[in-house]
């Protein structure tokens, strides 16, 4: 299963980030020079980011936190580029040791980055398998999409290809978030190449038209789910559908803005019910802002609520592999079995933030070590 192209071929090329000095500077002076504003009434986070939490966090990105030695973490993973559809895609591509290791391609999620994958690949190349993890378009360090009417299905055609041109001939896909609609898209385009989809969750998320045959307990289930953060909190597809461009200009030129922005929605996804700090580790969370910072990118990652026709809805998946979460609830197996042929549905995972390879890294890799295993 080892790849048949070098990858530092002319079709391959080697990268490695090198963010000049120049630009961490510039980050601290616009920290230092941030014009902040009064807290509002009200308890907790109910207006949103409290000030007090976001001048200790936007303090310690000034003067505590080390972009060179996250920068030197990350470049310890081998990355390249190629160009696939018209775009220079980014992606890391970490070998496993273990002979026979079976080829994953990770998809991340939106606002996240291959930084996402950071604590993850380690464990995953140590259980016998080869990463490919490869930055989204236009998020960090993948090039943005130059013209309208980008899609999911795309992104998964790119990713197929990168495959193809890695020389795997057999793998499996993953993802969460975002990486939840990318990594069964990718089945459906190479159903020959690709063993088995694996998503975090979200597949059988009931809908209001599911009501009327649900169960009491299921109904139950779906007012709980509805009532969270991630599901009442400000509506990021609606926003980035009507305006990405506006909204783009703050995040790109205030740092503070940025880091109030990422702040909310980190806090959001935070489904498993600790303090955000306690969930993401505060560095790695700067990291990842940090590169949307560096690589000026929160507007260009906006396009798949804006590029995606009728909004993205909950994920449905693909029946032409098999495929397994890591977490069935919220959803609902027997909804998701419209769509899926679910083989690997655990209920006992230990809950944890929606951004889970962040979060709870060696119990994701234990899982998927266990959905592909049981594949064959």
């Amino acid at each position: 299963m080892g790849p048949s192209v070098d990858p530092m071929s002319e079709d391959i090329r080697p990268f490695r980030i090198d963010i000049p000095p120049a630009d961490q500077d510039d980050l601290r002076k616009r920290l230092v020079g941030a014009r902040w504003t009064a807290q509002l009434p009200g308890p907790g986070w109910s207006r949103g980011v409290p000030v007090d939490y976001l001048k200790d966090l936007a303090e310690y990105w000034r003067t505590g936190y080390d972009w060179p030695a996250a920068q030197a973490r990350l470049n310890d993973f081998p990355q390249h580029v190629t160009t696939i559809d018209g775009l220079d895609v980014h992606f890391i591509h970490a070998r496993s040791p273990q002979p026979n290791a079976l080829p994953l391609i990770l998809s991340h999620g939106w606002p996240n980055s291959i930084v996402e994958f950071a604590r993850l690949i380690g464990p995953l190349t140590e259980q016998g398998f080869h990463v490919v993890a490869p930055s989204v378009p236009g998020f960090g360090f993948g090039a943005a999409p130059s013209e309208p009417g980008w899609s999911v299905a795309r992104t998964a055609r790119v990713w197929a290809e990168l495959m193809r041109r890695l020389g795997y001939e057999r793998y499996g896909t993953q993802g969460g978030d975002l990486g939840a609609y990318i990594a069964p898209e990718v089945a459906a385009i190479a159903p020959d190449h690709v063993v088995g989809v694996y998503v975090i969750s979200g597949l059988g998320f009931p809908t209001q038209d599911d009501l009327p045959e649900m169960t009491e307990d299921e109904q139950a289930g779906y007012a709980a789910m509805m009532s969270q953060d991630w599901t009442t909190g400000v509506d990021h597809h609606a926003l980035l559908r009507a305006a990405p461009q506006t909204f783009a200009y703050g995040w790109h030129d205030s740092p503070l803005a940025a880091l109030a922005w990422m702040t909310q929605k980190f806090h959001e996804f935070n489904a498993g019910g600790r303090p955000l700090d306690e969930a993401i580790d505060r560095d790695l969370f700067l990291t990842n802002l940090s590169v949307y910072w560096f690589t000026g990118t929160f507007g260009s990652s906006s396009w798949p609520m804006y590029d995606t026709a009728g909004g993205l809805g909950w994920p449905k998946g693909q029946k032409a592999v098999p495929t397994g979460v890591y977490s069935g609830p919220p959803g609902i197996r027997r909804l998701a079995e419209r769509h899926n042929t679910i083989v690997h549905w655990p209920e006992d995972n230990p809950p944890a933030h929606h951004f889970l390879a962040m979060d709870q890294p060696a119990a994701l890799a234990a899982d998927l070590r266990a959905f592909f295993a049981g594949i064959g």
